[in-house]
């Protein structure tokens, strides 16, 4: 999602090459923000599907550690004339506008991050990570778990947290906001780190095939991709694309909520989470059943390509067929995927 600096290039190319695949192997990068990761995979399919290819290995990458947050230095977030014109505000602003807007209170918030993080720790006690892990090796040693779950937090410690964002609103972003809702009145502030993704490092690949690829080079495949959407809502609100792409993607193929059996949604702050299971009806069983990335951490233009492939482990080990990953991302972007296990 921020292509400069390490992650500049064509990054995709540079890891072919550094693979030391054939030279005959092309390589490019998507940007749709936090849904890159999705676009890639969907990009591939879309590629397949067409004839253009038939085997293509896509996801994605970042890394903040060495790419920071917003070191694109891109106009929506460099030039205060381009964010006042968009209506562009950033993700923690635009969460906190839609928990004020819907109705939701700082305890449903901080319960539904508790409930995130002891999900996540469950399913790394169980090992239901462990068939598509990759363990990462470096000068600075060995990972192989994700650190940044805390399964021991309670709702007490949540309370006790302070918002995050009550600053950077302070600064005008929340005058910015009520020029553009004067009706809503004050902006209440209610996510903070504990309700709210944390920033990770991270990256995941997935192999794109033809039905005849699969059969030619002796793949098992486990999933096939039967629809896929991308929208774009009000850039100030921002963060109920996601949502707003699952139910087009189902509708594109006559589906709808009750007919999905597992959801991977990338937890954008805790607000676009309660809303998405009050909206759709989704039970707590069906909607990110292993926790999602307030408890294990948010790497932009991968989460997407990750949750795609927590969905396809969580499908067969709970022996259901049907599910939807789907990513909210800057200036009301967001994408999801439709798959079904064969």
């Amino acid at each position: 999602a921020s292509q400069t600096g390490a992650q500049g290039g064509n990054l995709a190319k540079t890891a072919a090459m550094m693979a030391h695949w054939p030279d005959s192997v092309p390589g490019v990068t998507v940007n749709r923000f936090c849904a890159s990761g999705i676009d890639a995979v969907n990009h591939a399919a879309a590629h397949v599907a067409s004839g253009d290819a038939d085997v293509i290995v896509a996801g994605g990458v970042e890394s903040v550690s060495a790419v920071p947050m917003f070191s694109d230095a891109g106009p929506l977030w460099s030039d205060p004339a381009v964010a006042e014109a968009t209506g562009f505000v950033h993700m923690g602003i635009a969460a906190d506008l839609v928990a004020t807007m819907e109705g939701f209170g700082r305890q449903e918030l901080d319960a539904y991050g508790v409930a995130t993080h002891q999900r996540a720790a469950t399913a790394w006690q169980q090992g239901r990570f462990q068939r598509s892990l990759v363990t990462v090796r470096g000068p600075a040693g060995t990972l192989e778990t994700d650190e940044h779950i805390r399964q021991d937090v309670t709702i007490d410690q949540a309370a006790a947290l302070a918002p995050s964002f009550a600053e950077l609103g302070a600064s005008g972003m929340d005058a910015a906001v009520h020029a553009r809702f004067p009706e809503l009145g004050e902006v209440r502030h209610l996510h903070h780190r504990g309700n709210s993704p944390s920033l990770a490092d991270g990256a995941a690949a997935l192999v794109v095939a033809s039905e005849d690829a699969v059969r030619r080079h002796g793949l098992v495949a486990r999933a096939r991709i039967v629809a896929s959407a991308t929208t774009s809502v009000d850039p100030m609100i921002m963060l109920t694309s996601g949502q707003e792409a699952v139910v087009k993607a189902l509708g594109r193929v006559g589906l709808g909520p009750d007919d999905v059996d597992r959801f991977e949604f990338a937890e954008a702050f805790a607000a676009l989470c309660l809303k998405f299971c009050r909206d759709l009806g989704v039970e707590e069983d069906r909607f990110n059943p292993n926790g999602g990335t307030i408890a294990m951490g948010h790497a932009f233009g991968a989460t997407g390509a990750i949750l795609l492939v927590c969905l396809l482990d969580e499908l067969e080990r709970s022996g259901t067929h049907r599910g939807v990953v789907a990513v909210s991302g800057a200036a009301g972007l967001g994408s999801a995927t439709v798959v079904e296990r064969v």
